[in-house]
């Protein structure tokens, strides 16, 4: 089954609103011609300013996390209307750096998936295995109790916009890239723990995203394979020249 590619920015903690829009200045017309879908998770500060910027083009701006809560005494925290608010149609739940730094459990990261979801933006989230883990030979553990956590209670009908993004914690701005056939072989487990839960229809429908020091040298490769669905990328996506060729890796 033919899925679109999403290839997917992830600022983190860069780019001031300056920046940000002279980003979306420089990539808007090279992009503007893609097949694959363009995302760019971005600062909550730059979220309205390049939802604007991008409101005639084919970028869609998101934001990099939120909270499961509608509203209170959460003091720095933003909630899922805060975003639609602001102009973000997507999400990033789950990050490894939110796990690792700030404690997000699965628990935490479920009712954040379920929030999304009844708001009506859509939810990447994330998964993936520490060094510590693979060596173990604990990757598929991991990743399983991860998936049916992270998604405990949904249903087939409504994990329709979620996207999954596959991350090897020991491959996030280190330099390594899991080989494209690890990739590939962890894509397809990933996708066969989404049929255990949600079913076949919804196994093969179900975008997964692969990320992990993804450069332009090897989107390509990382591309081809069958089950590998598009990239979250983040380092490769602070500058408008390799974000580009990111997103037209396939021209």
């Amino acid at each position: 089954m033919a899925r679109k590619y999403i290839i997917a920015g992830n600022w983190k903690m860069y780019k001031t609103i300056a920046e940000a829009t002279a980003f979306v200045d420089a990539i808007a017309t090279e992009v503007a011609n893609s097949d694959n879908a363009v995302y760019l998770a971005v600062p909550y500060t730059a979220i309205r300013p390049a939802s604007e910027k991008t409101a005639n083009t084919n970028v869609v701006i998101g934001a990099q996390n939120m909270n499961d809560a509608d509203e209170g005494a959460f003091t720095g925290e933003i909630a899922a209307n805060m975003l639609i608010e602001a102009g973000a149609q997507f999400v990033v739940i789950g990050h490894s750096e939110r796990r690792a730094y700030f404690n997000e459990d699965n628990a935490f990261i479920n009712r954040k998936i379920k929030k999304a979801l009844s708001a009506k933006i859509q939810p990447i989230l994330c998964v993936g295995e520490t060094l510590e883990d693979r060596e173990n030979n604990k990757t598929e553990e991991v990743l399983r109790q991860q998936l049916t956590e992270s998604l405990a209670d949904l249903t087939a009908e409504n994990v329709g916009p979620l996207v999954i993004a596959y991350e090897p914690v020991w491959a996030i701005g280190t330099g390594k890239t899991a080989t494209v056939d690890v990739a590939q072989e962890t894509h397809v487990f990933c996708r066969s723990v989404i049929k255990d839960v949600f079913g076949d229809d919804v196994a093969q429908k179900i975008t997964i995203l692969y990320g992990g020091s993804v450069k332009p040298e090897n989107v390509k490769e990382l591309m081809a394979q069958n089950d590998i669905d598009g990239a979250l990328v983040g380092g490769a996506a602070l500058q408008p020249e390799s974000f580009v060729k990111l997103v037209n890796f396939d021209k």
